[in-house]
């Protein structure tokens, strides 16, 4: 059986929050991949489309696309269907703004290959850590 792993990586919003992993390794534009109404991977062809981000740990390897994919993520936020919080291999401008203003716990340098969907994650962003109980370990 797969063991509880503790993740260490870099706070980038301090926070704390636990919630199921929502795991993608493709990059994320919140503006085109995500519906800010509904919180629905709406991107065709994306590794997650049709996945729901309300109430998950959001986790991906890296943002892509424009600048207003940070009012984006603040728009599923304030809307109630943003993520709980944010793990990414590496954090970038887009993302970081609109984690800071949605009031997102976010944390990177994490290696992301060892989550998966359905992973349990005990995400205290101010210490940079992601503690990661296996989907296996909960059933």
């Amino acid at each position: 059986m797969s063991q509880e792993k503790l993740l260490q990586g870099r706070c980038i919003v301090e926070g704390q929050v636990e919630g199921e992993a929502l795991v993608t390794n493709d990059a994320i534009s919140f503006m085109g991949t995500i519906d800010p109404k509904t919180g629905y991977v709406i991107e065709r062809k994306h590794e997650i489309e049709g996945a729901c981000l309300k109430g998950k740990i959001l986790v991906f390897p890296m943002s892509k696309g424009s600048t207003g994919g940070s009012y984006m993520l603040y728009d599923l936020v304030k809307n109630g269907v943003g993520p709980l919080g944010i793990v990414n291999r590496e954090a970038e401008s887009i993302v970081v703004i609109g984690a800071i203003v949605s009031g997102l716990p976010m944390v990177d340098r994490i290696d992301i290959s060892q989550i998966q969907t359905g992973d349990y994650i005990y995400l205290n962003a101010t210490e940079g850590t992601a503690r990661v109980v296996p989907k296996a370990m909960r059933a």
